[in-house]
């Protein structure tokens, strides 16, 4: 075991094991730390503990001491430079025209470097524009293109869960996501029902992936010739979180389809062993084909209950029905009958029936025909037109 202590340098950036140096840091402190690049201005988010010696990747480096306020003036100071920094590279970027999107600019602790982040579709030669910007800024420039997951992870922002990316609060590391994946979590294989707003597939697709392979391995495909309480019969669809799959049953002309446990179906084949079946079944040689008759559990009885019986109290047995509640449930399923005004006997129908309507009158035909019509105001109609 080592003891190390945790150090951040952004609010979205990795966590990284330093040796305290025989210091005793508290949680949530400032300290300057000893890096690659120099001297770096960070946070400690866990104190002095002890991790396993495989998780340490030496060099171990130290740390320096705990944040001065002098240090911190420094990290507040730097942070309004590289504002200033991120706009004036932009203005650059606009002056040469070049394809890349500037992301972030971040200033060493010192100050003598800048680190600018971009992204873009393929090469860019900014050697134009690192002249000039070291020129501007009288430091050492470093340009370094990264991918449209970084810039999620550095901008941040809400997935369509309704939560901030898991890039910018937890995850350390990209790991590889495949369409595989959702196809073996059952999901829609539309590229933009699985994609983040960085365009990738989503990242918590590989949370649940070990979990899905485990079922996946433990229950039958779909289309093999199983084995079921009810007979033989085809698997169609398989559900791997409740553990079902839904079966079309072949034997007694059931076509049915219903619903087994994986521990209900015991598989026999796939395809080839159903044809056979099939075959065999139709000749009446299932035992030489090495079919087992089907041994089928009755139906349990399903209890129907009496609709005029009195109903029973939950948790106890039926309380006796007295006289006066046996006539008020008597009185409650009568049925009042029908008034004679909406049911008419069918003798009596034909002598309230009403009388036939008489037909109706028809009118002469009073149609005129016109010809030469010079009174229809010029609208385009021929000396033939009828008027009705």
């Amino acid at each position: 075991m080592t003891e190390v202590v945790s150090v951040k340098f952004s609010d979205k950036g990795k966590i990284y094991f330093f040796d305290p140096h025989g210091l005793d840091i508290p949680k949530d402190t400032n300290v300057v730390v000893e890096t690659a690049k120099g001297l770096e201005y960070g946070e400690c988010i866990y104190g002095n503990h002890e991790v396993d010696d495989r998780l340490v990747v030496l060099p171990l480096r130290p740390v320096v001491r705990l944040a001065t306020p002098l240090d911190e003036q420094r990290a507040a100071t730097n942070k309004e430079r590289n504002e200033e920094a991120f706009a004036r590279c932009q203005e650059k970027i606009a002056e040469f025209g070049l394809p890349m999107k500037l992301v972030s600019a971040e200033h060493s602790f010192d100050g003598g470097k800048i680190l600018f982040f971009f992204t873009s579709e393929g090469r860019v030669d900014f050697r134009e524009l690192v002249r000039e910007l070291a020129s501007l800024f009288k430091a050492r420039i470093e340009l370094r293109q990264i991918g449209v997951r970084d810039e999620a992870k550095m901008l941040g922002g809400l997935g369509m869960c309704g939560k901030p990316f898991c890039c910018s609060q937890f995850l350390a590391d990209f790991h590889p996501v495949s369409i595989k994946m959702a196809k073996t979590q059952g999901l829609s294989l539309n590229p933009v029902k699985i994609s983040g707003t960085c365009g990738r597939l989503m990242c918590c697709l590989k949370y649940e992936e070990a979990a899905y392979q485990d079922l996946v391995g433990r229950a039958p495909k779909v289309d093999s010739f199983v084995e079921t309480p009810s007979g033989k019969g085809s698997i169609v669809s398989i559900n791997l979180l409740r553990g079902t799959a839904k079966v079309r049953l072949e034997d007694g002309g059931d076509t049915t389809l219903k619903t087994f446990t994986f521990d209900d179906l015991d598989v026999l084949g796939g395809k080839a062993r159903r044809v056979e079946y099939q075959v065999a079944r139709a000749e009446g040689r299932l035992e030489e084909a090495g079919f087992k008759p089907s041994v089928i559990k009755p139906a349990e009885p399903r209890f129907i209950p009496d609709p005029l019986a009195a109903p029973r109290p939950l948790g106890g047995n039926p309380a006796p029905q007295g006289d006066a509640q046996r006539r008020s449930t008597q009185n409650r399923n009568f049925k009042k009958p029908a008034s004679p005004e909406k049911h008419v006997a069918p003798e009596t129908a034909a002598a309230v029936a009403p009388a036939p309507r008489p037909e109706p009158v028809k009118k002469p035909n009073n149609r005129k025909y016109w010809g030469n019509n010079k009174r229809r105001g010029g609208n385009g109609g021929s000396g033939n037109d009828r008027i009705t």
